[in-house]
C-alpha cells in the first residue's frame, strides 16, 4: 500500500467494477433473503416455473433448459459430459483465458481438443475457423465450443458468424456457446443462431449471487446426449428429466430462485432491448475515456478490433514498465473502487473495468474518475480528461 493510501478502506458504498460477479440490486438481495421453503411445495413450484420460462425468454429459446447449483464452470462441465464420449474431438476457437480454460477442462475429461489460434487483441479470424471445419473431411469434430464474450480481453465473438461457418462448410458439429458474461447484457439468440448448448451463470448480467448455472439445450443436442458415454451423475440430463423440477439432482437453491424471479422482473420491466442499449452506451463511454487516456503514451484499449468490442467489460493495457496491480490497489484502498485483474498471460499487464448488470451513468463515471486519480497517484503517463470525454458522450444522448 502506498503512502497516499489509508490503512482503512474509505467509507461509503464500494463501486464494484469487476466483470463478474457483479452488483446485486437491493430488491434482488431482499428477494434472496427469503425464509426456507419446501422446494417441492406447490407455491414454490409456481416461482420455479416462472423463472424457468423467464430464463428461456432471456436465452431466446423454446427448447430445453437444465439448471444446477454451481458456478459457470459447473455448466461448462455439464455441457461436456452430457454431449460427448471419451475421445470425441472438439474445436475451440481461441478467444482468451476462458476459451483456454474450457479447452483444459475438456482435456481433463478425456476429450480431444483442436484449437483455432487467434491474436488476443484482434480476435478470431473467421476464415481460419472455416478452414479448420472444411479440413475435417471425416467429420471427427463433434462440436465447436465458442466463448461469446471473453472477459479477459474485453472482446465479443460474433456467434452468428460461427454458425455461418458451420453452415457454409456443411459441418454437422454441435455449436456450444459460453454466454456467462454476455447473457442479459449483450444480445444473444439461442434459437436464431442455431446454438445447441448455451452455458450461463447467475452472477453477471442476471445480477444474482454466484451459485446457480444452467444450460439451454437444443433438440439436436438432446439427440447427441442419448449416445454420450462420459461419466455423469449430478449433471445427468436424463436423470433430471425424471424429476419434478426437470433439473437439480438433489436440493434446489430456493433463495436464488426468489432472487431470479426479481432479477427477471427488473430486466423485463426495463425491456431486454433497452438493457442491451444501456450496456452499449455505458461500454462506449468507458472506451472513449480509455482512448483519451492513451494520449501521452498512456493506457490503451487491449482490444484493437472495433467490430469486436465487448459491451460488458473493457480490458485496459498498461504502458510498458507500469504495474496495473498498483493502480488496482490504489483504486480499492484509497477510493473503494474494485477493478478486475489481468488473467492468464495478461496478469500484471491489464486491468479490467466491468460495465454490466445493475449499472448506470453515475456509477460508471465514478469508477472512471477513481481510475484516473489512481493513474495520476501512481505516476502512470496518460492524457488527463478521460472522464470528461465519457461525460461528453453520455450527455449526447441525454434529454432535458
Amino acid at each position: 500500500m502506498s503512502a497516499t493510501e489509508t490503512a482503512t478502506r474509505p467509507r461509503g458504498r464500494q463501486f464494484f467494477a469487476n466483470p463478474g460477479p457483479t452488483n446485486i440490486p437491493d430488491s434482488v438481495l431482499r428477494a434472496v433473503a427469503h425464509p426456507t421453503v419446501d422446494f417441492q411445495d406447490a407455491a414454490f413450484m409456481e416461482v420455479y416455473e416462472a423463472c424457468f420460462a423467464g430464463l428461456k425468454r432471456v436465452l431466446k429459446t423454446r427448447q430445453h433448459l437444465f439448471m444446477y447449483t454451481g458456478s459457470g464452470h459447473a455448466a461448462w462441465e455439464a455441457s461436456l459430459v452430457n454431449l460427448f464420449s471419451p475421445g470425441d474431438a472438439l474445436l475451440i476457437p481461441e478467444t482468451g483465458h476462458f476459451s483456454v480454460s474450457w479447452a483444459n477442462m475438456a482435456r481433463d475429461l478425456g476429450l480431444e481438443v483442436r484449437e483455432v489460434g487467434a491474436d488476443w487483441r484482434q480476435g478470431l479470424d473467421m476464415a481460419a475457423l472455416r478452414a479448420a471445419l472444411a479440413a475435417d473431411k471425416d467429420r471427427a469434430i463433434k462440436a465447436v465450443c465458442a466463448v461469446h464474450n471473453e472477459t479477459s480481453t474485453g472482446m465479443a465473438l460474433p456467434l452468428a458468424e460461427v454458425r455461418a461457418a458451420l453452415d457454409a462448410t456443411g459441418h454437422p458439429a454441435l455449436l456450444l456457446a459460453d454466454t456467462i458474461s454476455s447473457l442479459g447484457s449483450i444480445d444473444f439468440r439461442m434459437d436464431d443462431w442455431g446454438v445447441d448448448a448455451a452455458v450461463g451463470g447467475s452472477q453477471k448480467g442476471l445480477m444474482l449471487p454466484t451459485g446457480m448455472s444452467f444450460t439451454g439445450v437444443s433438440e439436436k443436442a438432446m439427440a447427441a446426449h442419448a449416445d454420450a458415454r462420459l461419466p455423469k451423475h449430478y449433471f445427468n440430463w436424463t436423470g433430471m428429466l425424471a424429476r419434478k423440477q426437470r433439473s437439480f439432482i438433489g436440493t434446489v437453491p430456493t433463495g436464488l430462485f426468489f432472487g431470479l424471479r426479481e432479477s427477471l422482473r427488473l430486466i423485463e420491466e426495463e425491456g431486454l432491448e433497452q438493457v442491451f442499449a444501456r450496456h452499449a452506451r455505458l461500454g462506449e463511454a468507458v472506451r472513449r475515456c480509455v482512448r483519451h487516456w492513451s494520449g501521452n503514451s498512456g493506457p490503451q484499449l487491449f482490444c484493437t478490433n472495433p467490430g469486436r468490442f465487448s459491451d460488458s467489460v473493457t480490458a485496459v493495457l498498461m504502458p510498458e514498465g507500469f504495474d496495473c496491480e498498483a493502480v488496482r490497489s490504489t483504486a480499492l484502498n484509497r477510493f473503494n473502487v474494485s477493478l478486475g485483474a489481468g488473467l492468464n498471460k495478461l496478469a500484471g499487464r491489464v486491468f479490467r473495468i466491468g460495465h454490466l448488470g445493475d449499472l448506470n451513468e453515475p456509477m460508471v463515471l465514478g469508477t472512471l474518475a477513481a481510475v484516473e486519480m489512481s493513474l495520476k497517484l501512481n505516476g502512470v503517463p496518460h492524457a488527463p480528461g478521460g472522464v470528461d470525454a465519457a461525460m461528453a458522450f453520455l450527455a449526447e444522448g441525454t434529454t432535458a
